[in-house]
C-alpha cells in the first residue's frame, strides 16, 4: 500500500502502517452486530451539567467484542493524518467515517444535543440519542487532530467514547499529544482520567515523536498568498483586486446555529472573503463560525495579524480554530501579517501546560502547507452555490476604488 502511493520512505510512517494493517487485517475478519435503537432516559435532573458529569462516577462498561483501535501521536508533518487517510481509502465498505475532530464535536455532538433537545423533544439525558447518531454514520471512526482543553468537552468525551466502544464502536485517531498528556492541567481532571485509561485498553498507541520530518515542508512555496510586513499591505490588496476583478463588493452576513457571522467585505459571485484579524479573532466567534465561512468561500483574505503571547491567549486560541477550519474546508487563505508564521506566537516552547503551544506548532505548519503549490491545487471541500445562501447583504465600494484601503 505504501509503495502504490509513491509515499517518503520513512522508518516512523513505515511503523504506523504496519499498525493500521493489522487493524485493516482485522476489520475484514469482523462482522458488526446490527445497531441497537437506543432511546433516551429520564433522570432526575435535565440540566447538561448534571447529564454530563454525573453525581456519582459509573462504572467503566465492559466493552463488546471489536478490534483494538489505533492511536498515533507525534510532533505536526510527521505524517500522522497521511498514514491514516492510507488506511481509511482502503478501508472496505461504508461502516466507517473520518472527522476532524472539532467539526465532530461541533456537528455529531453539541448539534445533535441542540436538536434532540430542542427539535425532538427528547426528556432528560440525550446521550443515547447522540450516540446512536454518530454510529450511524459509522462504526469505524477516524478522528484527526484529537485533542482535549475545556472541561465540558472532557466530561461529554468521557461518557460519549465510553458508550461508543461499549457499542463496538472502532476508533482511530493522530494527535500531538499522548493520551496521559491529554487535558493536563484540566479542571477535574481526575474525573477524565478513566477515560485515558479507556484508551489504552482499547486502542494500540503509536508514536510518532522520533521523526523529526515536517514532510509538509518539502513543496515548493507558492509565491503571492502570504506577505509580511507593511510595505507589503500594497501587494496583498492587489492580489484582492485582481480575484474580485468585475465583482460587487459588499458586506454579507452568513447563518448558523440561529446567529449571524457577519463577512466585511466579500465578492459572492466570486467566492471570495475578507477579514481583519480584529474582525475575526478578536470578537467572540467560536468554531462553527469559522466553519461556516469556509464552507461558503474558497478564497479568505486576512490582513493586520500581530504577533501575539500567552497576554492574548484569546487571540490566538480563535487564530487556532479559524485556520484549522480553513485547512479543512481546502480554503485558499491569503495572509499580510507582522512576522512569518513561526513569529506569530511567541512563548516558551517548553512550557508543555500550556496546550496552545502544540495547537500552535500544528497551526505553524499549516500555514506553511497552505503556501505550498500542492495545497492550492486541492478542490475547495465548501459548499458551492453563494447564490442559494440566505444572507442579509449591504453594498460597500469596491476595492478598486481604494486599492491601499484599511
Amino acid at each position: 500500500m505504501a509503495k502504490k502511493e509513491g509515499i517518503h520512505e520513512d522508518e516512523h510512517q513505515l511503523e504506523a502502517l504496519k499498525e493500521l494493517d493489522r487493524l485493516y487485517q482485522d476489520l475484514e475478519k469482523h462482522t458488526h452486530p446490527p445497531l441497537q435503537n437506543e432511546t433516551a432516559q429520564p433522570e432526575e435532573s435535565s440540566s447538561l451539567w448534571d447529564m454530563f458529569t454525573l453525581k456519582s462516577e459509573p462504572e467503566l462498561p465492559k466493552p463488546i467484542s471489536a478490534p483494538k483501535g489505533v492511536y498515533i501521536h507525534g510532533g505536526v508533518g510527521s505524517g500522522k493524518t497521511f498514514c491514516m487517510n492510507l488506511f481509511y481509502s482502503e478501508l472496505s465498505g461504508t461502516d466507517k467515517q473520518q472527522v476532524h475532530f472539532h467539526k465532530f464535536m461541533l456537528r455529531d455532538v453539541h448539534q445533535q444535543m441542540h436538536e434532540a433537545k430542542r427539535i425532538e423533544g427528547v426528556v432528560g439525558d440525550v446521550m443515547p440519542r447522540v450516540v446512536q447518531r454518530v454510529l450511524e454514520r459509522g462504526r469505524v471512526i477516524c478522528f484527526d487532530e484529537f485533542q482535549v482543553t475545556d472541561v465540558a468537552d472532557a466530561m461529554l468525551l468521557k461518557r460519549l467514547f465510553t458508550s461508543l466502544i461499549e457499542q463496538g464502536a472502532v476508533i482511530v485517531a493522530t494527535s500531538n499529544r499522548p493520551p496521559q498528556d491529554l487535558y493536563l492541567g484540566g479542571v477535574q481532571r481526575d474525573r477524565f482520567l478513566p477515560f485515558i485509561d479507556l484508551l489504552g485498553e482499547r486502542l494500540n498507541v503509536l508514536s510518532m515523536w522520533d521523526s523529526d520530518t515536517d514532510y509538509r515542508l518539502i513543496d515548493k512555496k507558492a509565491k503571492g498568498v502570504y506577505f509580511v510586513g507593511k510595505e507589503r499591505k500594497k501587494e496583498f490588496e492587489a492580489v484582492f483586486h485582481s480575484l474580485t476583478k468585475d465583482s460587487s463588493v459588499v458586506s454579507t452576513n452568513l447563518s448558523t446555529q440561529g446567529r449571524l457571522v457577519p463577512i466585511p467585505r466579500a465578492s459572492l459571485s466570486k467566492g471570495v472573503a475578507r477579514f481583519s484579524f480584529e474582525d475575526l479573532c478578536k470578537k467572540a466567534l467560536g468554531a462553527a463560525d469559522y466553519l461556516v465561512i469556509g464552507q461558503h468561500f474558497h478564497t479568505v483574505f486576512v490582513d493586520n495579524i500581530p504577533t501575539m503571547n500567552r497576554d492574548q491567549i484569546n487571540w490566538i486560541r480563535r487564530f487556532i480554530l479559524f485556520v484549522d477550519s480553513m485547512y479543512e474546508s481546502h480554503v485558499k487563505l491569503v495572509i499580510q501579517a507582522k512576522t512569518e508564521p513561526d513569529g506569530i506566537f511567541t512563548v516558551d516552547l517548553e512550557d508543555e501546560s500550556c496546550d496552545e503551544v502544540f495547537a500552535f506548532d500544528r497551526t505553524r505548519s499549516r500555514l506553511e502547507e497552505m503556501r505550498s503549490q500542492q495545497y492550492l491545487k486541492k478542490r475547495w471541500a465548501g459548499a458551492g452555490d453563494m447564490s442559494e445562501t440566505k444572507s442579509k447583504m449591504r453594498v460597500e465600494p469596491s476595492l478598486s476604488e481604494n486599492v491601499v484601503g484599511s
